[in-house]
């Protein structure tokens, strides 16, 4: 093992800008997810409610 102990460091600048790009994606996308105005349904709902349940 000791053939990849030269690799480390390259390994884990590798994994350390993955993490800070995942973090901003994740950022990034929970900003976005805040700041965004959804529209309302504009659909009509139509229901059918039985005569018990209206007062008498």
């Amino acid at each position: 093992m000791e053939a990849f102990t030269g690799s480390r460091p390259a390994v884990m600048r590798f994994v350390a800008v993955l993490l800070v790009l995942l973090v901003l994606l994740l950022g990034g996308g929970a900003a976005f997810l805040m700041t965004w105005d959804i529209p309302p349904p504009t659909a009509p709902v139509q229901k059918v409610i039985p005569n018990d349940r209206l007062p008498k």
